[in-house]
């Protein structure tokens, strides 16, 4: 089967944009064509390669494009449904799973599915295992460690493919030990089967065992996958460029037609032509740059939709580095009012001031419009594991004084300090939460001063997994729905966020290696009720409000609400485009 082009990105939005602007003066809200989707987005594609997909941007092209063993059944975060494997089994004590795979696939390049492609596209994401990829979870699982090849030398062929073989048309997974959260891995987007004959063909890693040592650790952004995908998805790519993506409706997908023909995805860097192109009608779903803009330019407008009170399944704090180093703003690095010393939030009564003299009523009211709850936990109510009945932190001025009194033996407070914290260039939301926070610490003591410096975002990344941000505000969206995800990242001594904490506490690492190893669910809540309670005390992090999504689209587009939302999807409306339709 050759590859068709029915309608290249310009011819795409040409079409769009023309149809639009004439059923706009027939008098009639029209938004492209009644086959065509049409979003407007501020962020370019890094990658279409499902082995290095690791960023919202991409995901939401290649969840489209590409399909997974398992999915999460409908709006459900909790039950998984079948995609490419029709069923599976768990043997062994939860060590194999063995899994059908469905037949009668087809990849874009006209190829068909087998039980080789999936065992390629595991060994392959096993093999390269990127820093900028998810692929550290699935080789935690099915190696015993994050690491790759390059960076753990124990990691041999052998193991690789022994951990995931083909029985036959069977696809057969073996685990070193237990992870209760294996499943839920499978149905991250990272994890998606790739057609293994057509990556070969042109260049991708071969797949054997000759090759493989030069497949470690290779950086997959712009491999020749990420330029010409072939996945089995209800999509296929038409276009790529610095400015648009295009897809169209895969004619041989092995499930039902999608009813959308075209899907039209724009770079508009700026809020202000998207809003005017939303309320124009010349695209279905935007960017909109958040809950305050909505509110101030979107709802009541005449053909708007606004989708609100929706799960939050992101979870966010500001991280207290009581390890900061080297390169890290100290100032004069002492305890003598002209800076901080590397360890000046090893002392629990810093942090417990910090955390005292956060006001979470306020930043919910400033920056959320109202919309959110306080939190006891970096872990989503919305995920079991969370436990409402541990007490949340308070926003009380007397007790942030009396803990900065108290902490390094009253020399905080005698002496005062000059701490110097970054947030995000551009959030409005990190910059008021970093405001609020400055304001009440200065108001406590006049010896207290905090600089604030805006930076890029890359630069955040580096910096803080560097270790060098004295504080920051950290954030954390699920790759899996697993509380896991959310505990081991945030507050394991070796967890992915640890360099900003620079914390280890043995009691909290053996909670959570317990909880990563048994599966008995109530067990498991019970350890990560018993972490949140021991963190709150430990006031590892001033922890930040829920947030309900909200988002918005025009009203002749069909399929996306609550019913459909579903939060582990990484586009807009929580839904795959197939499911969409146009009025």
């Amino acid at each position: 089967m050759k590859y068709t082009r029915p309608l290249g990105a310009a011819a795409l939005a040409t079409l769009a944009l023309t149809l639009a602007a004439c059923n706009n003066r027939s008098g009639n809200a029209g938004n492209g064509t009644a086959d065509t989707l049409v979003v407007q987005e501020s962020a370019d594609i890094p990658t279409l390669d499902p082995g290095t997909t690791y960023d919202t941007a991409s995901g939401q092209i290649v969840e489209n494009l590409y399909e997974t063993l398992l999915t999460y059944d409908g709006s459900s975060i909790s039950e998984l449904a079948p995609q490419l494997a029709t069923e599976w089994k768990e043997e062994n004590g939860g060590r194999e799973y063995r899994f059908t795979l469905r037949e009668g696939v087809k990849f874009h390049s006209g190829n068909d599915m087998t039980c080789a492609d999936a065992e390629y596209s595991f060994r392959r994401n096993l093999v390269t295992n990127t820093a900028d990829s998810g692929n550290w979870f699935i080789a935690e699982s099915l190696l015993g460690t994050g690491a790759n090849a390059n960076d753990d030398k124990s990691i041999t062929w052998q193991r690789i493919t022994d951990a995931v073989r083909c029985d036959d048309q069977t696809l057969v997974f073996t685990l070193p030990k237990t992870d209760p959260a294996f499943l839920a891995k499978l149905a991250y987007v990272g994890q998606s089967i790739v057609d293994s004959k057509h990556a070969a063909e042109i260049g991708e890693w071969d797949g054997t065992e000759a090759t493989w040592k030069d497949a470690v650790g290779k950086d997959l952004a712009g491999s020749p996958l990420s330029q010409k995908p072939s996945g089995t998805g209800a999509y296929k790519l038409v276009e790529r460029s610095a400015t648009a993506v295009t897809a169209t409706a895969f004619e041989d997908y092995w499930g039902e037609a999608p009813k959308l023909k075209n899907v039209l995805i724009q770079k508009v860097p700026e809020s202000a032509p998207r809003i005017q192109a939303f309320l124009a009608g010349d695209a279905d779903l935007i960017e909109t740059g958040g809950r305050a803009i909505i509110e101030e330019q979107l709802r009541d407008q005449d053909g708007v939709v606004v989708v609100d009170d929706l799960a939050d399944t992101t979870a966010a704090g500001i991280s207290l580095n009581q390890n900061i180093k080297k390169g890290g703003a100290l100032g004069s690095g002492k305890l003598d009012g002209q800076g901080i010393p590397a360890n000046f939030f090893s002392d629990a009564d810093v942090r417990r001031g910090f955390v005292a003299a956060f006001d979470v009523p306020k930043y919910i009211e400033q920056v959320q419009t109202g919309k959110g709850e306080a939190r006891n936990f970096l872990l989503p109510e919305t995920f079991p594991g969370y436990d409402g009945s541990v007490e949340t932190a308070s926003f009380d001025p007397e007790i942030a004084r009396a803990a900065f009194q108290r902490a390094w033996g009253g020399q905080v407070w005698e002496n005062g300090f000059i701490l110097n914290a970054s947030y995000r260039a551009g959030s409005t939301a990190n910059q008021t939460a970093m405001e609020l926070l400055k304001t009440n610490i200065e108001a406590l003591n006049p010896k207290f001063k905090v600089n604030l410096t805006a930076k890029e975002w890359s630069e955040m990344i580096k910096s803080g997994t560097a270790g060098t941000e004295a504080m920051m505000p950290t954030a954390w969206a699920p790759d899996y729905a697993d509380p896991d995800n959310f505990v081991h990242t945030f507050y394991a001594s070796e967890g992915y966020y640890n360099p900003r904490i620079g914390a280890g506490d043995a009691q909290i690492d053996g909670w959570i290696n317990e909880a990563r190893a048994t599966t008995d669910t109530d067990r498991r809540n019970d350890l990560y009720s018993q972490i949140a309670a021991r963190a709150q005390e430990q006031a590892l992090y001033i922890i930040m409000p829920s947030n309900p999504t909200v988002f918005v689209h025009r009203d002749n587009l069909q399929g996306a609400g609550e019913a459909t939302f579903n939060p582990l999807s990484a586009f807009i409306t929580g839904t795959l485009w197939k499911n969409l339709s146009k009025s």
